[in-house]
């Protein structure tokens, strides 16, 4: 791995080499158990490259696995909600990152299926996560405008997650939301 003197995300498996994206094609059309580790060991990896918005791309492919809740896997690696706040919340200032604000919003109104509700509220969590360690990067004004864009509220991607999420999911979002709001105020 470079040695760029980063942390490793301690919400992510650790890797001893460096992965890039193109490792997920190994999983051939898979998005179960094996595809979700995969996406948080990539995201791992390029995180301590010095990538973290290619490391939140990662993530948000292990969101888009195919789960039941029931996986063993998931007790090693809850969905990963910390994982995403950690990478944006650490990331080093000249570190490319985007405007995680604006990418959440499309990701979550630009949803295609499977598993379109619940992949498209995991992007509203992880938008809503985005505003609160982000406070002062913008929406995306044309596209609320033009399109009619609605944000949630916090209790409504609560009650989305509850609904749509894996067992327990809504509460994991929750946390991680309340830790990084009070942190972000401070």
């Amino acid at each position: 791995m470079p040695h760029l003197d980063l942390p490793t995300c301690p919400f992510l498996p650790l890797v001893d080499e460096p992965l890039r994206a193109v490792e997920m094609r190994k999983l051939g059309k898979d998005r179960g158990p094996d595809f979700y580790v995969r996406a948080l060991e990539v995201a791992q990896s390029l995180w301590l490259q010095g990538l973290p918005a290619q490391s939140m791309l990662l993530i948000n492919r292990a969101f888009g696995s195919d789960l039941n809740g029931g996986e063993a896997v998931l007790k090693e690696w809850p969905i990963p909600y910390e994982a995403m706040a950690w990478v944006m919340a650490n990331r080093e200032e000249d570190y490319f990152i985007g405007n995680p604000r604006r990418h959440f919003q499309h990701l979550a109104t630009r949803m295609v299926e499977p598993r379109r509700q619940q992949r498209s509220w995991r992007a509203w969590g992880c938008w809503y996560l985005a505003c609160s360690i982000f406070p002062d990067y913008p929406a995306d004004e044309k596209q609320i405008r033009e399109e009619g864009v609605r944000e949630p509220e916090e209790r409504e991607i609560f009650a989305a997650l509850s609904e749509h999420g894996l067992p327990g999911e809504s509460q994991l979002w929750q946390k991680v939301a309340i830790d990084y709001s009070s942190s972000s105020s401070n």
